[in-house]
């Protein structure tokens, strides 16, 4: 790897110059499957409703087979001594506990009441019935925040490691670490945060979802890349096997995008001025806890491998659990519901710009090449 000739610091991953066009316009492409997808359950209601109550414990399972094949092809390339050494490592960890159970909940709500309780309540005008009490619609956009806000991402962030060539095997182990957090502490947490000692937390909806969406794929690429690497040769597996392999992750994510959509496009169309405000809050919250969880981590010393990962985990959300849950807790057609689908709607979006934003700091970071085990042609040095 060839280092700054002024800093002795590594140079910025490359990016966009060498990718394909598939994948230098993939921001494009996700517009245009949300756009599809919201068409879809509009014009074709019967279509969405259908695929929707394909569901188990509000685990949709249309989307699990997506999910399925999103990750597949991520956790195939993983070398499981990465996670081993990773758990030796704690620094990277720890900094993703800190930042998604002490700190992001907490900036969550306040942006939500700074922009939504206050700033936005004259347009956010309404109210609705929540349970056996009346709610405005504000604090009911407020009770979806929160629940975005305590719902740490445990699937889609192995998809933006994966786009910034982080260290995967360490972005496995603190996904599996903010898992188990999350069983215990969404709970209680929430219920705090949302003042409601009554919180119907759906454990089936939590343990299903992290098995699904990252237990299976995990379990399915350790095993055939075991079996692969045993009798086809490391040559064939990364030559052949993932080459052919490499288009189905983000065609999975797409196709879950226009599934989603789908399921939830009808809150967005009817709430259009709101879906805007709401999306105030999330985005800059998403911004917010990225900057100071990336610099926190320059601070620390950390490598850009394990630095992107743990920004990136920290401004995501795993908006199937925060969706379920606002859906049990007050219905499908509930502001926090709303509140909730708008995370989707921003999140995708914004987080492929932060995952361009990694790429192109990663010089202000040391790199740790002896990490990676699979090259990648993008880059002037071999990338996990």
């Amino acid at each position: 790897m060839s280092t700054h000739p002024s800093r002795g610091r590594p140079e910025a991953v490359a990016a966009g110059g060498q990718l394909s066009f598939f994948e230098r316009y993939l921001t494009v492409w996700v517009g245009l499957c949300i756009i599809g997808g919201i068409a879809l359950g509009r014009f074709f209601p019967g279509v969405a409703e259908q695929l929707d109550a394909l569901s188990f414990h509000q685990v949709s399972m249309p989307i699990a087979v997506c999910l399925f094949f999103m990750m597949y092809p991520i956790m195939v390339k993983i070398d499981f001594s990465q996670a081993r050494r990773a758990a030796q490592t704690p620094k990277p960890v720890v900094l993703t506990l800190v930042v998604n159970w002490l700190v992001k909940p907490f900036t969550m709500v306040a942006f939500a009441q700074f922009f939504l309780g206050w700033l936005f309540r004259p347009w956010l005008m309404g109210t609705e019935l929540i349970r056996t009490a009346e709610v405005t619609l504000a604090n009911s956009y407020i009770a979806g925040t929160i629940l975005l806000g305590i719902a740490p991402c445990t699937a889609m962030v192995l998809m933006w490691g994966y786009l910034s060539y982080s260290n995967q095997g360490h972005t496995l182990v603190m996904v599996a670490v903010n898992s188990l957090a999350m069983l215990f502490l969404y709970a209680p947490l929430g219920g705090w945060l949302l003042a409601a000692n009554d919180l119907v937390v759906p454990w089936q909806t939590i343990s299903l979802s992290v098995l699904i969406y990252v237990g299976l794929p995990l379990l399915a690429g350790a095993i055939s890349r075991t079996w692969i690497l045993r009798h086809k040769g490391k040559t064939w597996f990364e030559q052949v096997f993932l080459k052919y392999l490499s288009p189905v992750s983000i065609s999975a994510l797409l196709l879950t995008l226009v599934l989603l959509f789908a399921f939830k496009g009808e809150l967005i169309v009817r709430h259009p001025l709101h879906i805007l405000l709401i999306a105030v809050p999330l985005f800059l919250q998403t911004n917010f806890i990225f900057l100071i969880t990336y610099v926190a981590a320059q601070k620390l010393g950390m490598a850009y491998e394990d630095a992107a990962p743990a920004a990136l985990i920290g401004a995501s959300n795993h908006f199937e659990v925060a969706i379920a849950t606002a859906v049990m807790l007050f219905g499908l057609n509930s502001g926090a519901a709303l509140a909730t689908v708008v995370g989707v709607l921003i999140e995708v979006p914004v987080m492929l710009v932060l995952v361009e934003v990694c790429k192109r700091t990663a010089f202000y970071f040391p790199r740790e090449p002896e990490k990676a085990t699979l090259s990648d042609p993008r880059c002037s040095r071999p990338l996990g």
